[in-house]
């Protein structure tokens, strides 16, 4: 057994908290951690967590109350709870939930590796959810770090949005940049070790700008409602790594802020190959009456013209979208208005969510008055627009090529047979996941990494069976048995 101490992480909700997770590895490795195979052989344990919606609190106190017989028979074992919860709770945590020793907030996570040893030295329970608002730090992917070929970059964090609705002002504080030179440089060096296509992060990704360019007398919710200025840093930010980084495959980002989807970032989709032709653009709501409520500062007119344009200068770009259904005040007319919003802009994938309360949040002054079994029909009515939209989509596809970045294995069917082929995966330019099949006894790993042009010959229910050409396949090594490998981040998505 090794001497190290091991750790072992499950994260709950959004690419942030996915990216957070993966730094906290990184952290904890250089502290001489190393990934443990599960739980029962971690000597700790770490809930990266999300407090968007209810329901992910929910499962964090049911995930972390499991543990309570296991802490028990190991009072050594150390439990932590970080993310946005955790900022949220503090150090109420520690006394709501007694077996929790560490709670650390989304710009404390560096801090966890000396944490946890102070706990196993016998400290008691310990709560860090400090902003550094004055020197604000992003942390980087360490380089001995193993990377896949996608990769998330940080450009900012915070936000200064102030939805109605929306807890994360307060779990990840204001608005605060990263500079260019160091995302191209994370980027670039990301793109050395390997990694294909890169997705940038933020919670208003493209409202970002130069850290020395900010007026502090003038914040970005306090600028015209209709589109916050007639020009884009993050535009310029975008068109600098692709000069900058040509090695690059693919380029994303996410998720935006439609008022801030103008010209000048428009124009960037157009004129930048290496951008993808997706966008995840959150709408939230069809209903005029509902955005004010929201205080989303757009309407349904403005995010309709702003697709159209984006749509009118890069052709066959796809579209997803956050949606919340059950907002305080909604009436069937206005969730008809989602819904015809929905068929208008073709959304081809959502995100759909019934409305809960979150702390501190303005949207807690109105009240819940939407029945849960009217939020429930409500979502189901949603989900069923836009599957209708994307089986439409997908079938579309048939008999035409994809442009594919391979990412790895398919997941095994479990009905999967003997003579069934070695089947990869990876996504298209526009975001759609493609299966591709490989001869029975070929090793697929060379194929990770590259693009290929598949042909698609069949639409499954939310992805796409891909057929690479023959010389793309034809020299591929014998496959031989692979260790198995430790799974040290468990990825919980909310549903």
């Amino acid at each position: 057994m090794s001497a190290s101490p091991r750790y072992w992480i499950e994260t709950f909700g959004c690419q942030m908290n996915v990216h957070d997770s993966q730094r906290m590895e990184d952290a904890l490795v250089s502290h001489g951690w190393v990934a443990a195979d599960g739980e029962q052989d971690a000597d700790l344990i770490v809930f990266n967590t999300c407090s968007v919606r209810e329901k992910a609190e929910h499962k964090l106190r049911s995930e972390v109350g499991r543990l309570r017989p296991l802490k028990r028979s190991r009072p050594d074992l150390v439990v932590a709870v970080a993310g946005c919860v955790a900022q949220q709770e503090g150090e109420k945590l520690l006394s709501s939930i007694r077996h929790v020793d560490v709670v650390v907030g989304p710009d404390n996570l560096a801090e966890l590796p000396v944490l946890a040893d102070t706990i196993r030295m016998g400290a008691p329970p310990v709560a860090r959810t400090v902003f550094d608002v004055d020197k604000p730090t992003f942390l980087v992917a360490s380089p001995s770090a193993e990377r896949g070929v996608t990769a998330y970059v940080t450009t900012m964090k915070g936000c200064d949005e102030r939805c109605s609705f929306c807890v994360v002002p307060y779990t990840r504080g204001p608005e605060r940049y990263r500079s260019m030179d160091e995302i191209v440089a994370e980027v670039s060096a990301l793109v050395s070790r390997g990694v294909r296509e890169v997705t940038l992060l933020g919670q208003t990704v493209n409202s970002w700008m130069p850290p020395d360019a900010i007026d502090a007398s003038t914040s970005s919710h306090d600028q015209s409602p209709s589109m916050r200025a007639s020009t884009s840093d993050f535009a310029v930010l975008l068109r600098a790594i692709a000069r900058e980084v040509p090695g690059l495959g693919r380029l994303r980002y996410t998720s935006p802020h439609p008022r801030h989807l103008i010209p000048e970032l428009i124009d960037a989709h157009a004129e930048l190959p290496v951008l993808a032709r997706h966008l995840h653009l959150p709408v939230q709501s069809g209903s005029n009456r509902l955005l004010k409520r929201m205080i989303r500062r757009y309407t349904r007119e403005a995010y309709l013209e702003r697709v159209n344009a984006l749509r009118a200068r890069v052709p066959g770009l796809t579209l997803s979208t956050d949606i919340i259904v059950g907002f305080p005040g909604e009436t069937d007319d206005d969730f008809q208005e989602t819904l015809s919003l929905v068929r208008e802009a073709g959304f081809v994938a959502a995100f759909g969510f019934k409305f809960s309360p979150r702390p501190f949040t303005p949207a807690l002054k109105l009240a819940d008055d939407v029945p849960e079994e009217v939020k429930d029909a409500r979502l189901a009515a949603l989900f069923a627009a836009v599957e209708e939209q994307q089986k439409r989509h997908l079938e579309s596809l048939v008999g035409s090529e994809v442009e594919v970045l391979v990412e790895g294995e398919s997941r095994p069917s479990q009905t999967r047979v003997a003579k069934i082929p070695t089947r990869v995966m990876g996504r298209s330019e526009r975001n759609e996941i493609v299966h591709l099949d490989v001869a029975e006894g070929r090793d697929p790993s060379p194929l990770v990494g590259r693009f290929f042009r598949a042909r698609v010959v069949r639409a499954n229910a939310h992805s796409l069976q891909g057929e690479l050409r023959e010389d793309d396949v034809r020299d591929l090594p014998l496959a031989t048995e692979k260790p198995k490998g430790r799974r040290s981040l468990q990825i919980l998505a909310e549903s």
